[in-house]
């Protein structure tokens, strides 16, 4: 005994004390580095939203905009700023807001394919959703708007986010089909599966662009490359159900997804239910991603990209990583469709392509930084 007692050092009374607290104060400093993401990805996405319906062809005070939003919640609304409120509550609120929608859905759509298919490089085009949105909507483009020209303007003006949206659903519905055998779903299946679906509805693409007209051609075109432009509280009522279903599946997921990560038996051995995990998860993004599709066409590298950075930044813990994706998303998504209305006006830049262009290189950065990590 008191051979072994000569190989153990003894320690102080601070130093037991430090080491019995060193978890704890590493927790501490994880929790409060989780409760500052969320403040600084909310106020983030707070400072964009003012800055967005300040900035503009017709430039607005900052204080007349607070002003504005006060006086609509209010009823009192400043004389002196009658026609900026209307720039601001009837062009750039819905259109704000509208982009706040979709990019917090996309973006936290993004976070849950990630942990979903445990890796940081996954977001919601990985399983066609997308890619089955774009084809009902090039369908509608090309034989809907002919076919149902009787329907009053007002019902053929829902008609392509309609149609965009069923396809989204239809594509989810096939891949969960295919993917799913005695009870069980295959996210491998699935990967797998989303990758031939998109091929064949690129093939439908393809043949759709090739017996278009000129006008249809083009619309569908910009459609492809994304937009708020159209922006309307109706599209925000329209999507805004499925938006709010996936931000009330999240808290959910949150621990299923860190338990996930030790693969699907450790996974079950901690009770999560992974079947019912994968349907939820599949479900909701499916849901959201479609309707966000419907209303803004496709954006490129936001679910991939705001995701990954949060993970870089916060760790991979989903109860941080999931609100702050949200959050991070609906600010990158309104600054970037504030960039793209301002930069070339009087022309406007794509939305799509603006975040492909900004995204596309960030990636690349990112990838090369840890390249060069790994290398020494």
């Amino acid at each position: 005994m008191g051979r072994v007692r000569r190989f153990i050092p003894a320690l102080t009374g601070n130093q037991i004390m430090s080491a019995i607290s060193a978890p704890m104060s590493s927790s501490h400093f994880r929790a409060h580095r989780g409760a500052i993401g969320i403040a600084a990805s909310a106020f983030f996405v707070l400072a964009v939203m003012v800055l967005s319906l300040a900035t503009g062809p017709v430039a607005i005070p900052f204080d007349h905009v607070l002003a504005i939003l006060v006086g609509s919640v209010s009823g009192n609304l400043p004389v002196d700023a009658a026609r900026d409120a209307i720039v601001v509550l009837d062009v750039r609120l819905p259109r704000t807001l509208l982009g706040m929608l979709v990019g917090a859905a996309t973006a936290l759509s993004g976070a849950v394919m990630q942990g979903l298919f445990r890796n940081p490089l996954a977001d919601p085009g990985i399983v066609g959703i997308s890619s089955g949105a774009a084809l009902a909507a090039a369908s509608w483009m090309v034989f809907g708007v002919t076919t149902l020209a009787f329907l009053p303007p007002l019902v053929a003006g829902f008609g392509l986010p309609a149609a965009a949206f069923g396809g989204g659903l239809a594509m989810t519905f096939i891949l969960h089909t295919v993917a799913t055998s005695n009870g069980r779903t295959s996210v491998m299946t699935l990967l797998l599966a989303g990758i031939a679906l998109t091929g064949l509805t690129s093939a439908g693409i393809g043949l759709l662009v090739f017996v278009a007209s000129d006008q249809q051609l083009r619309a569908f075109t910009f459609w492809t490359l994304g937009s708020l432009g159209g922006a309307t509280y109706a599209k925000i009522g329209l999507i805004l159900p499925f938006v709010l279903a996936l931000f009330a599946l999240a808290p959910g997921f949150a621990r299923a997804l860190d338990a996930l990560s030790l693969g699907e038996a450790g996974a079950f051995h901690v009770g999560v239910d992974i079947e019912w995990l994968k349907r939820l998860a599949i479900i909701g993004v499916a849901a959201a991603v479609g309707a966000s599709v419907a209303v803004s066409g496709v954006i490129a590298f936001l679910g991939l990209a705001v995701p990954h950075l949060v993970r870089l930044a916060l760790g991979p813990a989903h109860r941080i990583l999931l609100p702050v994706s949200a959050l991070a998303g609906a600010g990158a998504l309104v600054l970037a469709d504030m960039i793209a209305r301002t930069v070339a006006s009087p022309a406007e830049l794509p939305l799509g392509v603006l975040t492909a262009g900004i995204g596309g290189p960030v990636m690349l950065s990112l990838l090369l930084g840890r390249r060069r990590l790994l290398l020494g």
